[in-house]
């Protein structure tokens, strides 16, 4: 066997792509579980809008925390009149075979006793940015795909390999949980396609890892409506013509079909079937602004607890510094947040002429709009912010078309001020 030269190195064998689709569980009905913990383990029924009822539950209890609402109070899914649909049900209920988009009237026939909450899109929105940020500071190439479900890709973030991305997945599930209480399922895969089916697999608070090689025993035997795109009516054709799993639908000839479901259509089931996927984790529009926040366990004084605050504060700017970084932006409007003892809450920016993003700018300028707040209570909690985001490569090119003289102005106001 031939020996390689002593300066010769071996290929690097390429990564494997692995790409992970998170979905977070009965994410509506959970968020309000945070709210009303004494309601975990029973049947919840999220949907059909804010009624009287729950503003009379609300009303009567005002003068005690929301965990503290006896059951008997909450109003039940017996007792709804009208023409609203379900949101999203605790997996309580879904045992008696209430799910998502059915009537509440006929929810309310198969499981009368289940409690029925309205929904609150403030806090959803909220608790939604929340495990999203989370994620991004992990693993940052991220697809959103709505409130409660994203895309990731793993291949190049560390971890994302060890264990076909059973270890990084892991990681993301328990750091959101840490967070904000709730928990997620993920899938991880070559791709999207069947990432998406292999996040069902382990539900709730479950990690599923899908292989090429477990395509035949996994993916086949399951219903062709597994695969995210055949709907109804395309899976009632295909059971026209014999085909109820997807094992079934990969045995087809792609002119076969073609034939029967036209030329895209048809060359995409193929492929479907047989796990092809090559569409890329689509990343979402450029941010409006990039910040880092803390809330602090207890109050901090501004004079008292000068030292400790220095170091969260310069901590922030690291922080933001290197989201700023690992996204690709600089920016030119750095800002500070604070909230005081009484929830007052404060901000201060100011714009440069030119966009920067290193640690040590950042903490400067914000240091200065912080001397613009009168620092006299106890604070909550302390924020830095970059806006009037740009792309860096833009930035430094932009920079360098413009007379030297302008740079030069334009750096003498960032270092002077």
């Amino acid at each position: 066997m031939p020996h390689l030269p002593a300066t010769a190195k071996p290929a690097t064998q390429p990564l494997s792509r692995r790409i992970a689709h998170l979905d977070m569980d009965a994410f509506y009905a959970s968020v309000e579980l945070l709210r009303y913990p004494q309601l975990k383990g029973l049947p919840v029924v999220i949907g059909g809008g804010r009624r009287s009822a729950d503003d009379a539950m609300l009303q009567a209890h005002g003068d005690q925390p929301l965990a503290k609402i006896p059951l008997a109070a909450f109003p039940r899914l017996a007792h709804y009149t009208g023409r609203g649909v379900i949101t999203t049900a605790t997996y309580a209920a879904r045992q008696f075979g209430v799910g998502s988009a059915m009537g509440l009237m006929k929810a309310a026939k198969l499981c009368p006793q289940a409690i029925l909450l309205p929904v609150d899109f403030a806090e959803i929105k909220r608790y939604s940015q929340a495990f999203k940020r989370i994620i991004l500071d992990i693993a940052p190439l991220m697809e959103d795909r709505g409130v409660d479900e994203v895309y990731i890709d793993f291949t190049h973030v560390p971890g994302g390999q060890r264990e076909g991305g059973r270890v990084l997945a892991r990681l993301i599930q328990k750091t959101i949980f840490q967070h904000t209480g709730l928990t997620c399922s993920v899938g991880v895969a070559p791709n999207k396609l069947l990432a998406k089916m292999a996040s069902e697999f382990n539900k709730p608070n479950g990690i599923a890892v899908v292989h090429e090689a477990d395509l035949e025993p996994l993916i086949w035997p399951l219903a062709c409506r597994k695969i995210n795109g055949i709907g109804p009516k395309a899976d009632e054709k295909l059971q026209g013509l014999g085909i109820a799993t997807i094992g079934q639908l990969a045995q087809k000839d792609v002119q076969w079909l073609i034939d029967h479901f036209g030329q895209k259509t048809g060359v995409w089931l193929h492929d479907a079937a047989h796990g092809i996927d090559l569409s890329p984790v689509a990343l979402a529009s450029a941010p409006v602004s990039i910040s880092r926040e803390t809330t602090f366990e207890r109050d901090l004084h501004p004079v008292r607890d000068k030292a400790e605050l220095g170091v969260v504060f310069t901590q922030l700017c690291e922080q933001v510094a290197a989201d700023l970084a690992r996204q690709g932006y600089v920016g030119k409007t750095i800002g500070v947040k604070l909230r005081f003892d009484d929830f007052k809450v404060v901000t201060r920016d100011h714009t440069l002429a030119l966009p920067v993003g290193d640690a040590a700018t950042l903490r400067r300028v914000a240091g200065q709009c912080l001397k613009r707040v009168p620092l006299t209570q106890k604070l909550r909690l302390l924020g830095v912010r970059v806006g009037s985001l740009m792309p860096a490569a833009e930035a430094q090119k932009n920079i360098e078309n413009r007379p030297l003289a302008q740079v030069y102005q334009a750096q003498a106001a960032i270092i002077f001020d």
